[in-house]
């Protein structure tokens, strides 16, 4: 039995899961997201309890047993608390700003880089003196919100030697040595 597929999701109040047609629907404070199960994994909903069981231990169903599991998991975290990631950009010149849904990214390249953010998430920017500028993510979509900071991370990725690019807060970038003076 998959040690995460058998514990069963406590629903918190104001949450509410429906399962009709293979998709789950989860309802909450924060929004409303959906999921489509496999059909061979069955959910239900029992009291204040989601429950996801599997018909047999073939190798998939044991896969998709966990799996399923953990993605209403999260859609109920998200409905009822939300997700939120911050980004930092570590460099001399760099920085951000936002038009509503439009990120404006300066990372040192000749031209500015624009990203269009779907409504799902809300975005905050902050730019400190003396503190590195700021981006601050929040959704009730973990998935939705991993791929943004991963695609915002691309811009820039954290490189080795001085440590520059956009990084999540709190991230800590293995350095290396550099180059050593040259031979006597």
């Amino acid at each position: 039995m998959s040690r995460i597929g058998k514990l069963p999701i406590s629903l918190p109040k104001g949450v509410s899961v429906t399962v009709k047609d293979n998709v789950v629907t989860v309802k909450g404070p924060k929004g409303e997201l959906t999921q489509e199960v496999n059909p061979n994994i069955t959910v239900s909903v029992e009291g204040s309890e989601c429950v996801v069981s599997r018909p047999n231990d073939e190798k998939q169903n044991r896969a998709f047993h966990g799996l399923y599991r953990s993605l209403i998991q999260n859609m109920v975290v998200g409905v009822s608390e939300g997700y939120s990631k911050t980004l930092e950009l570590v460099g001399v010149g760099y920085r951000v700003s936002n038009q509503g849904q439009v990120l404006e990214f300066s990372l040192g390249y000749t031209h500015n880089i624009f990203l269009k953010l779907p409504n799902e998430i809300k975005i905050e920017t902050k730019s400190e003196r003396n503190q590195n500028p700021l981006v601050i993510l929040q959704s009730c979509d973990k998935q939705l919100l991993g791929q943004v900071c991963a695609k915002i991370r691309t811009f820039r990725t954290p490189e080795p030697y001085k440590g520059k690019g956009v990084r999540f807060q709190g991230e800590v970038v293995r350095r290396k040595a550099g180059k050593s003076a040259g031979k006597k």
